[in-house]
Formats: C-alpha cells, sequence, structure tokens
C-alpha cells in the first residue's frame, strides 16, 4: 500500500474549492508516496460530492465551520504520524518532483524544521521563500539562496520539529502562520532548507487580495507575530506605530493631506485590528513565555541576521 510507505502527510486546506481543488489532488497523483489529508472548511458549493468521487480517495477531514487555513492545518495536525507535514493550498499545481525534492531536502538536512518550495503564477516566479523586513513584515522573496522563512501555499515541514514549537497558530485564520511558524522554528534552533521544488499558484483563489478581511488579517497577524517572536523593543515599536498612524489618519484627512487608498489605512479596520490585538494580548504574551522557554537562539541574534536582509 502507498500509505504504508508514506513519510509524508500532505494536508490540503479548502474552503468553496470546487472550482479548483481538483486539479490540485490531479498534481498530487503523481507524487511519490504520501498520505493525503483534505480539510474541507464547510464548503457550500459541492466540495464535498467532488471529494467524495475523486479518483485519489483522499481522506477528508470536514469541519462544522470555516476556520481559516490556519485552523485546518491546526485541525488537522493531531491527525499527522508521517515525518513529514505537507502545507498546501488548494488553489496550487505541485510540479511532478515536488514532494521528492522537498523529502530528499529535509532528509538532507537533519537540522532543518522546514523546507521552502518555488511558487509561480501565470504571470512569472512569486516566491522562493519568505524574507523578513525591518518592519517585521514576511515578504515573498526571489532571492537565490538562504531564505528566512517558507511560503505556507506550499512546504513541507518536520512533523516532530513543529510539535516542539507548539504547532500552527489557529487563531490566525489566514496570512502569516507561515513566517510565525519560520520565526518560531528558527528561535527554536532549526533552519528553513531552500530547495527548487516547485507549484504553481493561483494567488488569491480562495481569498481576495486588498480586500478588507484580507488587509486586517495582515495587520493583525503581524503585531501578534511580532508580539509572540521579536525583541521587546521592536514589538513595541511596531505596535506603537500602527496606533500613532491610526491616530494621525483623522487628522491628515482633516487637513487635507494625502492617504493612501488601501483598505488598510481605513481608520475602522485598523481600530478593530487594535481591538483584537488588545483581546489577545494576555494569551499571546503567555504565548511569547512558551516561547521564550523553548528558545535555543536570542530574539535579537535572529532579528539581527534576518530583518531588512
Amino acid at each position: 500500500m502507498a500509505e504504508e510507505r508514506a513519510r509524508s502527510t500532505i494536508v490540503v486546506v479548502t474552503w468553496r474549492g470546487a472550482e479548483h481543488v481538483e486539479a490540485c489532488l490531479d498534481a498530487l497523483a503523481r507524487q511519490r508516496a504520501h498520505r493525503l489529508l483534505v480539510v474541507d472548511n464547510a464548503s457550500d458549493d459541492g466540495t464535498d460530492e467532488l471529494l467524495a468521487r475523486h479518483p485519489s480517495a483522499p481522506e477528508v477531514l470536514r469541519l462544522p465551520r470555516n476556520l481559516g487555513y490556519a485552523g485546518g492545518l491546526a485541525s488537522a495536525f493531531p491527525r499527522v504520524r508521517t515525518r513529514y507535514f505537507g502545507w498546501l493550498n488548494d488553489d496550487t499545481r505541485p510540479g511532478p518532483e515536488w514532494l521528492a525534492t522537498l523529502e530528499d531536502a529535509l532528509d538532507r538536512a537533519p537540522g532543518a524544521g522546514a523546507a521552502a518550495c518555488r511558487m509561480w503564477s501565470r504571470e512569472g516566479p512569486v516566491s522562493h521563500g519568505v524574507r523578513l523586513t525591518g518592519t517585521g513584515h514576511g515578504a515573498d522573496t526571489l532571492a537565490e539562496g538562504e531564505v528566512f522563512g517558507f511560503c505556507g501555499g506550499a512546504a513541507l515541514l518536520r512533523t516532530s520539529a513543529l510539535s516542539a514549537i507548539g504547532g500552527v497558530p489557529a487563531e490566525y485564520f489566514c496570512y502569516y502562520e507561515d513566517t510565525d511558524t519560520s520565526w518560531r522554528l528558527r528561535l527554536a534552533g532549526y533552519d528553513i532548507v531552500p530547495t527548487t521544488a516547485s507549484c504553481a499558484h493561483s494567488h488569491g483563489a480562495s481569498s481576495e487580495p486588498g480586500s478588507k478581511p484580507f488587509h486586517r488579517w495582515n495587520e493583525r497577524n503581524r503585531l501578534l507575530t511580532l508580539l509572540r517572536c521579536a525583541p521587546p523593543e521592536i514589538a513595541l515599536r511596531e505596535v506603537s506605530r500602527f496606533g500613532a498612524i491610526t491616530l494621525a489618519l483623522p487628522w491628515r484627512r482633516l487637513l487635507r493631506r494625502k492617504v493612501p487608498r488601501a483598505a488598510n489605512f481605513r481608520v475602522a479596520l485598523r481600530l478593530r485590528v487594535l481591538g483584537e490585538l488588545a483581546a489577545r494580548l494576555v494569551p499571546t504574551l503567555r504565548q511569547r513565555r512558551r516561547i521564550t522557554r523553548g528558545r535555543a537562539v536570542n530574539r535579537r541574534r535572529v532579528w539581527r541576521g534576518w530583518a531588512g536582509n
């Protein structure tokens, strides 16, 4: 049986993915032997029927409500018993050697917690991994060589390493679960290795980049990640900067100063982010202490080594 030889469990998280998840499953059918688990985030567009009749006969975990990408991965993680844990968006199409390349990379690097792959779209290359900016943003990079982290749309993680650092941040819903996990892996002393594994991605098929929810999750989760992982002065600086900009925006409009039109410069959205940050502050600081207890590398060392590079 293929699953008996499997060293990886590939988890595909889908939500209303009837138009694209089949192409993802078809591409996975051409990979090295693996266990396939699809998390269905309470889709209501016929995705469940499509999964039931697909030739690959995937194991399906159907959730009672939409928990997002991060929540879906976190729900699946307790079911992962293989050495490696694959994260995969439902709108991706891995290349034929995708899994083999990622597994081989982790086999060669026992100190690595994750392997990143190369993402591309119809317009060309999108990401070779994630870099860390000087403001604590996780951003896609096309640089060759070392990367700070992996792009969560398609990656392979060492299951034991992810377990050691506390798993997937389910409360993020979506966005920044990859940057946060990469950061925690580095604090725990693990590497993230770049690879030549290739994966096509129809970016934004399950969400709308530039929308209000997109900006809300990005802004909130960046600040939560900083509070969990960054040196204290960096976390305080960026949270204070976000609050100061929020307070300044009404005055800038009153004085008819130029204000960006993007949704993340709307005061109501920013106040909601600050409210959610305040509501999560106590549990986030508890998480920070747990991360500190399991830390093998100083926070400032990680920051100096990667931020802005």
